[in-house]
């Protein structure tokens, strides 16, 4: 059967980088990027390019009908740092959306749905420390608390109605390409820009907060390969952990002085975002994903470092 995928929230951090490989897989004529807002990267040139609000259900039904995909992924949200100025719209948006998609993947019979999660659905009294697939999960953010409710919903519509969706809690995502989405991980990209343009930066994260981080190109490869699995595989179907590499930002500061040798790191006082980091794991147990389809990250703290500042100094 030849593929038919939509992507909607295409502009994003993570859209962004996932249509273009997608494109490279199935063809640019088989790939329908989806934003609200017109794309300001190469895809709105190379292929099919609509523009779509997930909260307008008739619009969606519009696009499925004049498309017909087998396979859709939905990536618009409001993320942590930036939904907490906004909650009301955060969950309107991260839920709704959410539904009006499930929905119409129903009716019209799609094979797979995409939808990512977040290591945000963990909260304070989540464990810290290898934090596994079953625990406490108590989100104490908006963002964290819609992921958790979307993991449920995606859950029923797979054992009530049959419909095969598919999920992967990201960690914090590192990538050069597109720019970051709001997020509490956010400084470990604005790091590496500034490490190049001024040769300091300051963080809104403390010295010691770690978190679980990961390169884009194994968020992608990560992403397709779940989407590629075959269905018997597929054991969780709220959402898996996923795991990169952890560290905090005087870890990535001195992995940065390998290559910028005077580069100097400060930090910030009472940010907002300290808090919403203070309540998330520190390490991820992702053995799931490992077990069930084959999940290994390529990209650890030396690699991702060279490979970001090696790129931004090109583009």
């Amino acid at each position: 059967m030849q593929e038919k995928i939509i992507v909607l929230g295409s502009n994003g951090q993570i859209g962004t980088e996932l249509v273009t490989m997608l494109r490279k897989i199935y063809g640019d004529d088989h790939v329908v990027a989806c934003d609200i807002r017109r794309p300001d990267y190469d895809i709105k040139n190379s292929a099919p390019f609509e523009f779509v609000n997930v909260l307008d259900k008739e619009m969606i039904n519009g696009i499925f009908k004049k498309y017909k995909p087998t396979q859709v992924y939905l990536l618009a949200a409001l993320l942590s740092a930036t939904g907490e100025q906004n909650p009301k719209l955060a969950w309107d948006l991260n839920m709704n959306g959410l539904l009006n998609v499930l929905d119409l993947a129903l009716e019209y019979q799609v094979a797979k749905v995409y939808w990512p999660s977040s290591i945000a659905v963990f909260g304070p009294n989540s464990p810290k420390d290898n934090t596994s697939q079953y625990c406490v999960m108590d989100p104490n953010t908006v963002y964290g608390i819609s992921k958790l409710a979307g993991e449920r919903w995606c859950e029923y519509y797979n054992q009530k109605y049959g419909l095969d969706v598919r999920s992967i809690r990201y960690p914090g995502l590192i990538s050069w390409k597109a720019a970051p989405g709001g997020g509490t991980t956010d400084y470990a990209i604005h790091i590496f820009h500034e490490a190049l343009k001024k040769g300091s930066y300051q963080s809104f994260l403390s010295a010691e907060t770690e978190l679980p981080m990961m390169y884009m190109d194994d968020a992608i490869r990560g992403t397709i390969e779940l989407m590629d699995a075959p269905a018997d595989q597929i054991s969780v179907r709220s959402s898996y952990n996923f795991s990169g590499v952890s560290f905090t930002p005087e870890v990535l500061a001195a992995e940065i002085r390998k290559h910028i040798p005077n580069f100097t790191l400060t930090y910030a006082d009472n940010d907002p975002r300290q808090q919403i980091a203070n309540s998330w794991p520190r390490s991820i147990d992702d053995h799931f994903a490992a077990k069930d389809w084959g999940w290994k990250p390529e990209f650890d703290l030396a690699k991702l470092t060279a490979d970001m500042l090696n790129n931004l100094k090109k583009s």
